[in-house]
């Protein structure tokens, strides 16, 4: 892992990092565009997206987030939840879970470990919860580089899913 991990805060979310966390969502996009992967989150800003506004703000108030910070600027974003979207073709697990409803890192400060170290705090939270499983779905497309981040990350692939076309992967990870 990089040094500089060693210099992210993660602190609690709130409504007031929606902004924030919409612009790294919009730059993940582009990024994701600008290197031909239309499939995974489409073409549209995601603040732009029907829908995709208000779900941020619910993450952020309905949910447990986590915003990872550099230099006290919002540079990652963690929601966690006790189970799967009901939106998506995933059953809850047969136990108590943490569920990684949203990761995501500002592309500017790409491979500085953000993501990782957001994941840390994922399984330290679900610890500290008293659950021991905790599990994240992620775009199983493409050459299947997210799915390898979540396994170099600890996480076992489990149960594929297509949600109309999109091709998902459940991955889960033990923490206690």
């Amino acid at each position: 892992m990089n040094d500089t991990t060693h210099t992210i805060r993660i602190r609690p979310g709130d409504p007031a990092d929606a902004p924030a966390v919409l612009d790294m969502l919009d730059g993940a996009v582009v990024w994701m565009n600008d290197r031909g992967n239309t499939e995974q989150w489409g073409t549209m800003p995601y603040s732009r997206r029907p829908g995709g506004v208000a779900r941020v703000e619910r993450y952020l108030t309905e949910n447990a987030p986590f915003i990872a910070e550099l230099d006290g600027i919002p540079v990652g974003a963690l929601v966690l939840d006790s189970g799967p979207s009901p939106q998506m073709p995933i059953a809850p697990a047969d136990e108590p879970e943490r569920y990684v409803r949203l990761l995501v890192s500002d592309r500017h400060h790409a491979g500085r470990g953000i993501g990782a170290a957001l994941l840390v705090h994922a399984e330290e939270e679900t610890r500290r919860a008293g659950v021991e499983l905790l599990r994240v779905d992620c775009w199983a497309g493409g050459g299947g580089e997210l799915v390898a981040f979540y396994q170099r990350n600890g996480f076992t692939p489990t149960e594929r899913f297509l949600s109309g076309a999109w091709p998902g992967q459940v991955l889960a990870r033990r923490v206690g």
